[in-house]
């Protein structure tokens, strides 16, 4: 039985507190970073199939700017983050200092910022769940890919279902200046992983759990 498609509302909700704390921490980061107040929230976790996942964040066509991790350690799994590329863009050039926003492409200086964006955002949640479990937790280098939805999650569905058919999904707002991003952060453990972050979190795995559970503020 796929532990993931078996969490019970306390564990969701344990998850999205790590979540949040991420969430709080990246924005502390990047408060600091961009020298203007940045909000991170997590309003909702749910579970998601690979297979819907296009569906979820508005459909295949949509243009996205996707980044793709592996984390080692005492636990792995495999992180894909994925944001509107017109948010990218807005994020992007506020990070450069382009007070107009005016980003038509995702260039290399762009793409840089935005891999920045990605290891701020990585190493917060990574941190928060290495904090809160005890569980010595390393990223690798994202990966970064500008294209529709449906291309991307191509690219890296063989390796991300290798374990599991479904995905934790954590949908991310982020808010600075006049930038509202909503973007969607998706968390593949391999499932003796995920009993491992459980049982550290307090949380024991193995309660039955619909499809499509999900919990909100």
């Amino acid at each position: 039985m796929d532990v993931i498609l078996n969490l019970n509302e306390l564990q969701l909700d344990a998850l999205r507190e790590v979540g949040n704390i991420g969430a709080g921490h990246a924005a502390t980061v990047l408060s600091q970073m961009l020298n203007q107040r940045v909000e991170m929230e997590v309003p909702r976790i749910s579970i998601v199939p690979l297979g819907e996942i296009c569906e979820t964040i508005g459909g295949a066509e949509l243009p996205m700017v996707g980044v793709y991790m592996r984390v080692f350690g005492d636990v792995t799994c495999r992180m894909l983050y994925l944001y509107p590329r017109n948010s990218a863009l807005s994020i992007a050039d506020f990070m450069i200092g382009r007070p107009k926003r005016e980003s038509v492409v995702i260039g290399e200086i762009e793409g840089s910022a935005l891999k920045e964006l990605a290891n701020i955002l990585t190493g917060a949640y990574v941190y928060a769940f290495s904090a809160f479990t005890k569980l010595n937790m390393l990223s690798s280098v994202p990966g970064l890919a500008f294209d529709m939805a449906g291309a991307i999650l191509n690219s890296v569905l063989a390796d991300i279902g290798e374990q599991t058919d479904y995905a934790l999904v954590i949908e991310t707002k982020l808010s600075v200046a006049d930038i509202n991003a909503t973007g969607h952060f998706f968390l593949v453990p391999d499932p003796d992983s995920l009993t491992l972050i459980l049982d550290a979190l307090g949380v024991k795995g193995g309660c039955q759990q619909s499809s499509g559970s999900e919990c909100q503020n």
